[in-house]
């Protein structure tokens, strides 16, 4: 016998949805529209283009230089995804495993993640200055800091994980003649597998759509991310929303795809290390 519509929840999931969907719809059937479609009332906004063009996006892959841009984008990810996951895995391990029995691990633990807490803003101009003199100034420095800004995020959600992970694993291990870093290795890093791929897509995320990091530190560069290129769309007479969108849809793309190929981990990931 089916049970009752609980009808409070399902109106939120629909109000929901309808958030999602309608700031999508939109972004699409105005990538697609002419210049002389866009009009001010609502019926004309929320109208489907007259002829579906892929004009807009030829031009906007144009202005943005958007394989150059893509390419620094694709880089800049990647590699702070991947020292993301060694760094803070390996930080994670030490201080979770120690922290209940050290005071040092303890404080090492609350620090770190106390950096979650910090607003870019208040860093922004003396991390300028410190990079500028040390000549990392560049994609480099936008890596580094990278890694630094999300491992207190990385760092908790890699030492709560841990706590699925039974010491006996480890114990075995060591009656095995395994060193601490082998039994890491061989062990404890692959069956955090699931938190890896939460920390790749959050990390990826958060790297891949940020304007201000890249903005601050690769001026002057001749360097472009897809974020910072599509600022040319913006200028003080106004905004081409036509090419704006076309250009937001191409960017969205790559990251869409790779959340698709992580979420059965990330979602894996997110609840076995928020549940202890």
């Amino acid at each position: 016998m089916p049970g009752k519509t609980n009808w409070p929840v399902t109106i939120l999931l629909i109000l929901g949805c309808i958030t999602i969907f309608f700031p999508l719809y939109m972004a699409v059937i105005i990538a697609f529209k002419k210049p002389s479609e866009m009009t001010n009332d609502i019926a004309g906004a929320l109208s489907l283009p007259s002829s579906w063009s892929f004009s807009n996006f030829t031009e906007a892959m144009k202005v943005t230089d958007f394989w150059n841009s893509l390419g620094n984008s694709l880089l800049i990810t990647i590699v702070t995804v991947v020292l993301a996951i060694l760094i803070h895995s390996i930080a994670g391990y030490a201080i979770g495993r120690n922290m209940a029995n050290s005071k040092f691990y303890k404080f090492s633990y609350l620090y770190i993640v106390s950096g979650m807490f910090v607003p870019f803003a208040i860093l922004m101009m003396p991390l300028v200055k410190q990079t500028s003199q040390m000549g990392i100034g560049n994609r480099v420095g936008v890596i580094v800091l990278y890694v630094v800004f999300y491992m207190p995020m990385n760092l908790l959600l890699y030492s709560g994980y841990l706590k699925n992970i039974p010491m006996a694993l480890e114990e075995a291990a060591k009656v095995d003649g395994a060193s601490t870093w082998k039994t890491y290795w061989s062990i404890v890093f692959p069956i955090m597998k699931p938190m890896h791929a939460t920390v790749a897509v959050l990390t990826a995320l958060g790297t891949w759509n940020d304007v201000m990091t890249p903005l601050v530190m690769m001026s002057g560069t001749g360097k472009n991310t897809l974020p910072l290129a599509q600022l040319n769309f913006q200028t003080q007479f106004g905004t081409n929303y036509n090419l704006a969108f076309a250009s937001y849809l191409l960017a969205l793309i790559p990251i869409v795809i790779f959340y698709l190929v992580c979420q059965k981990q990330i979602l894996n990931g997110v609840v076995n290390g928020a549940v202890k």
